[in-house]
């Protein structure tokens, strides 16, 4: 492998590593589970070019308006417009680029 992919490397596991300061603090599989959702949630963000707390902002504003009058049953046909590859994105979820 080349410099480059070991750095690429490097980068994304430092969010994790960073993070298992916190793990004393995850008792229960449950939270294990939410601290492994964001993880994914925020990297794969991170790795389509968007601002991880920009993302997340949107998404937990956005996902309460897809469920139904009850706050069960949310329609999937909408959600693919929050996935992170989405063009439908607003503007301020992503990085700006380095000219």
């Amino acid at each position: 492998m080349g410099r480059n992919t070991h750095s690429a490397t490097e980068r994304s596991l430092r969010t994790f590593c960073v993070g298992k300061k916190n793990w004393m603090f995850i008792n229960s599989v449950k939270g294990a589970n939410a601290s492994a959702v964001v993880y994914s949630v925020t990297e794969t963000a991170k790795l389509n070019g968007l601002k991880p707390y920009a993302y997340l902002n949107h998404l937990l504003t956005e996902l309460p308006e897809l469920l139904d009058d009850e706050g069960k049953v949310m329609d999937m046909a909408k959600l693919d417009a929050l996935l992170p590859w989405s063009k439908d994105l607003p503007d301020i979820c992503y990085k700006q680029r380095r000219d």
